[in-house]
């Protein structure tokens, strides 16, 4: 059964409340309401005969805070939510408290599921970033060693010239613990961009 299914088949269980408000948008839906696959995405809609249903079902609506849209879609007006918290809020005034429950529990796991997926995209791109910026560090320190070499080298610059090709895949954090004495993230960094400015200068006399 499809998920407007669900929500008919709930509402149609559903005794009169006594609130003629949620009992016309009740009734409504019954007859001329449906609701997409909530895995796929979010959206519920009422298919008008006329722009004054519409504006009924729409205004009725905005008794309980939530704020629809309309489009014409062929001689329909179209009253539709695509906001999952006002679909919840309209399922909760309708009575479909089932159906809420389901989808409230659907929101929750592609929240998850979508905060999951930022996070390894951006520890992925972070990666992907420290790689080619290594071994950016690498190709600049392979220059200098072969057309100027490291005996005209600082002992700091030698030293993490020295550590970055010995160790190609460490942090900038790593490398600064394996110097004598150990220094910082940011030191480290200011090393390999001044061996960077010297291979960038090496190979501006060269041509």
């Amino acid at each position: 059964m499809s998920f407007s299914g669900e929500i008919k088949a709930e509402l149609q269980k559903k005794a009169a409340t006594g609130n003629a408000a949620r009992e016309f948008l009740r009734k409504s839906f019954l007859e001329i309401g449906s609701m997409s696959n909530p895995q796929k995405g979010y959206h519920l809609e009422f298919v008008c005969e006329n722009d004054s249903q519409a504006k009924t079902i729409a205004e009725t609506m905005k008794q309980f805070d939530i704020e629809a849209k309309t489009a014409l879609r062929k001689r329909y007006t179209i009253v539709y939510l695509k906001e999952s918290e006002d679909i919840v809020n309209l399922l909760n005034v309708m009575g479909a408290h089932n159906c809420l429950m389901e989808l409230e529990n659907l929101r929750i796991l592609k929240d998850m599921r979508n905060s999951i997926n930022r996070r390894v995209n951006c520890e992925t791109a972070n990666i992907s970033k420290t790689v080619s910026a290594a071994n950016k560090q690498i190709e600049d320190i392979q220059y200098i060693k072969e057309h100027y070499g490291f005996d005209d080298l600082s002992d700091n610059l030698r030293e993490i010239a020295e550590a970055r090709l010995a160790y190609p895949d460490a942090t900038l954090k790593e490398l600064g613990e394996r110097l004598v004495p150990p220094v910082g993230k940011s030191g480290v960094n200011h090393r390999l961009r001044k061996l960077s400015e010297l291979a960038d200068s090496i190979k501006g006399r060269q041509k």
